[in-house]
């Protein structure tokens, strides 16, 4: 028995939850996948998995390995890895993921610019708006717009993302412009639903320096970032949105920034990552190239307020 192999597949199947997800990652037959977990199954003497033609479940035992197997391939692939890339510190792969929002407006222009130096290093980008776990997902680096990711990772914030109310002037000509927040609760706005959990958020105001929360009267909620910015473009309403995602209209003037006293910096743009003992120097040298960015690589940034962490 190949030991080695039957239990990177048994694990496999565990992250995938599915014995035909874990064949195609492992790019082999689920024949192969169910074959080998048999065998494991035959060599420990236990079953590791309920199966059913619904669901596929982990027995106490196979969970008990899974817990045991787990880290320690985790270690092993990360050492295949550092030694695989150390063959050149300019060259490899790096694997990052983002929120879409995210992806061409920070991430294009830095992989270009980046790339400019380090022509060696190519970039796998995996954009997802859902939190990704970065060791399950072998991603190197993560960015974030909202609050820090959190523990058991390396959080450096880039910049505040300042939220700013904004309007079309097509609809300022029509409708007039509010004054005052009860002004603006007789206007028609826009909101955005989380897409996850389906929950509306309500805007976040700067009110005599204290951070409040205001719900507005929604003609239009929307899942999706740009498709709310099209929305107050095309003077549905008026909005609450992210200065990095609108600088460009703002600047043409397509929208108009107004209520400025009530201008929200509460949540920030984030480069994260896990800990590790030895970072491959690729990884390293782009995480240390973002921190570097000046307004003129990454223009998204030239409207916060300074980088940290």
């Amino acid at each position: 028995m190949d030991k080695a192999r039957v239990l990177t597949l048994f694990l496999g199947v565990v992250r995938a939850k599915s014995f035909a997800r874990a064949a195609v990652e492992a790019e082999v037959t689920p024949q192969a996948v169910s074959k080998a977990v048999r065998t494991l199954e035959e060599y420990l003497g236990v079953r590791l998995f309920h199966r059913t033609t619904r669901k596929l479940s982990l027995t106490t035992e196979g969970a008990r390995l899974f817990e045991l197997a787990e880290p320690g391939m985790r270690q092993l692939d990360e050492a295949l890895e550092q030694v695989r890339s150390s063959r050149s510190e300019d060259d490899g792969m790096v694997r990052v993921t983002a929120p879409h929002s995210v992806g061409a407006r920070v991430l294009v222009p830095l992989i270009r610019a980046f790339r400019e130096e380090y022509p060696g290093i190519t970039f796998d980008v995996v954009l997802t708006d859902l939190f990704t776990d970065l060791v399950e997902a072998k991603i190197d680096i993560g960015f974030r717009a909202g609050t820090s990711p959190g523990q058991n990772l390396v959080a450096r914030k880039l910049c505040d993302l300042p939220l700013l109310i904004c309007a079309a002037p097509e609809y300022l000509a029509r409708h007039g412009t509010p004054d005052s927040l009860d002004a603006l609760r007789r206007h028609a706005c826009t909101g955005f639903r989380r897409p996850v959990t389906g929950r509306l958020l309500p805007w976040e105001l700067m009110v005599d320096g204290d951070l409040v929360y205001l719900e507005v009267p929604a003609v239009a909620t929307f899942s999706d970032v740009e498709t709310e910015i099209e929305a107050v473009r095309a003077g549905i309403g008026i909005g609450q949105l992210q200065a990095y995602m609108v600088q460009d209209d703002l600047a043409a003037g397509r929208l108009v920034s107004i209520l400025p006293a009530y201008r929200s910096s509460s949540v920030g743009l984030y480069m994260y990552y896990p800990h590790r003992t030895h970072v491959p120097a690729r990884v390293r040298r782009f995480i240390d190239f973002v921190m570097a960015a000046s307004p003129e690589t990454l223009p998204a940034l030239a409207g916060g307020e300074g980088k940290g962490g």
